[in-house]
C-alpha cells in the first residue's frame, strides 16, 4: 500500500491555488506547509487550509512532515529552490518550464542525482485523457510515417497581466514570452506525441500587441524533424479573443486533431469499429481552455501529473516527467529564441 507523502508549497502565486487543489485530491498525497518570503502571504495561504506557514526556506526545508516540495515562483526562480531541496533530501516537482535556461535545468537534475532524490517536471497537458489516448494511438503506428506535425496557440493576454507581479515579460524571471511562457505546454505536448526528436528550426519573433516588456509576443517556427517530418509551431498572446491550443499531426496512414479538451479529426486509412466511439467520448468542445484567462483551467490534470510522481515514488523509479523529459521543450524554445536573434537555422 501507497505511504501518504506530505507536500509542502514554494511560492504563493496563481499557480499555488491549483497545487493545493491537486494535492487535496490525492489519495497518498496530504499539503502540510507553504513557504513565502513574504510571511504576511506564507500565513494567509497556511490560515486558509489549516497548514504550517514558513517565511525562512531553511526552516521549510527542515520539516520533517515535507516528502514532497512543489515549485510555484516565477519561472526564472525555480533552480535555487530545488537544489536546496535536494540537499535536505525532498523530492520536488516543479512546474513548467522547469527553468529558463538548459545551464540551470542540468544543475538541478545533477542536484537531485547526486543525492538519490526525485526531480519531477510539470506538464499537466500530457495527463488530458484526450492526449493519453493519442499518445497510445500513435504509438501504436496508426498515423504510418508521420510526416506533418503543428503546434497552434492563438491566445490573448492583457496588458495589464504583463503589468502585474513585476516578473511577467521579463527575460531573467520569465524567460521570453508567448513561446516559453504560454505556448510551452503545447510544445512539450507537440514533441511528446510525435515521439520523434527535432532536428532543426528556424523562426520569427515580435512583440506586436503590448509594451513595455522585453519579450515576444507573437513567434512562429519551421520545424524539421529527424525522420524528415516536417512542422510548425505559432505561438501569441496577442490574439483577440483567444482560442484554444491546437495540435495536428498526420502521417500516410492517418491524421488526428485537437484542441485542448476535444478531439475534432480521427482520421485513418485502415479504420476499426473504435474509432468513431473515440471521436464522440472525446468530441466534447472544452469548457474553459486558459486562452484568455490563465485561471480559467481545472487542477484535475495537475493531479494526475502529481500522481504519476508519487507512483514513481512508490516504485522506486524515475518518473516518466522527470527534468531530462521536461527540459526538452525548453530546449526547443531556446532554439527558436536563437533563429529569431540570428536569422539562421539552429541545430537542436
Amino acid at each position: 500500500m501507497s505511504k501518504t507523502y506530505g507536500f509542502g508549497i514554494i511560492g504563493t502565486g496563481m499557480i499555488s491555488e491549483f497545487h493545493a487543489k491537486a494535492i487535496n485530491d490525492l489519495p497518498n498525497g496530504k499539503l502540510v506547509a507553504v513557504f513565502s518570503r513574504s510571511a504576511e502571504r506564507a500565513e494567509k495561504f497556511a490560515n486558509e487550509r489549516g497548514i504550517k506557514a514558513y517565511s525562512q526556506l531553511d526552516k521549510f526545508l527542515d520539516d520533517p512532515d515535507i516528502d514532497v516540495v512543489t515549485i510555484c515562483t516565477p519561472s526564472g526562480a525555480h533552480m535555487e529552490p530545488t537544489i536546496e531541496a535536494a540537499k535536505h533530501g525532498k523530492h520536488v516537482l516543479c512546474e513548467k518550464p522547469i527553468e529558463v535556461t538548459l545551464e540551470r535545468i542540468d544543475k538541478m537534475i545533477e542536484a537531485h542525482e547526486r543525492v538519490g532524490t526525485k526531480l519531477g517536471g510539470i506538464f499537466n497537458s500530457r495527463f488530458e485523457p484526450v492526449n493519453q489516448m493519442l499518445k497510445k494511438t500513435i504509438a501504436a503506428g496508426r498515423l504510418g510515417k508521420i510526416t506533418c506535425a503543428g503546434g497552434y496557440i492563438p491566445w490573448y493576454r492583457t496588458q495589464q497581466y504583463y503589468d502585474e507581479g513585476g516578473w511577467k515579460g521579463t527575460m531573467r524571471y520569465d524567460g521570453g514570452g508567448a513561446m516559453m511562457n504560454q505556448s510551452t505546454h503545447t510544445i512539450d505536448l507537440l514533441q511528446w506525441l510525435v515521439g520523434i526528436p527535432i532536428k532543426r528550426i528556424s523562426a520569427f519573433t515580435a512583440l506586436l500587441g503590448h509594451k513595455n516588456i522585453e519579450v515576444e509576443d507573437t513567434a512562429v517556427a519551421a520545424l524539421e524533424f529527424e525522420n524528415g517530418a516536417l512542422g510548425v509551431l505559432f505561438g501569441t498572446t496577442a490574439m483577440y479573443p483567444g482560442l484554444p491550443a491546437r495540435v495536428e499531426i498526420g502521417g500516410v496512414g492517418g491524421t488526428i486533431v485537437s484542441e485542448s479538451t476535444c478531439l475534432k479529426v480521427f482520421e485513418f486509412a485502415d479504420k476499426t469499429e473504435e474509432d468513431e466511439k473515440i471521436l464522440s467520448e472525446f468530441g466534447q468542445p472544452p469548457a474553459a481552455s486558459g486562452s484568455t484567462d490563465p485561471k480559467a483551467i481545472s487542477h484535475e490534470n495537475h493531479t494526475r501529473n502529481f500522481a504519476d510522481f508519487l507512483k514513481a515514488l512508490d516504485e522506486n523509479k524515475t518518473p516518466a516527467l522527470d527534468g531530462r523529459e521536461a527540459r526538452k521543450a525548453v530546449q526547443i524554445v531556446l532554439g527558436i529564441y536563437e533563429s529569431a536573434k540570428t536569422g539562421k537555422i539552429v541545430e537542436l
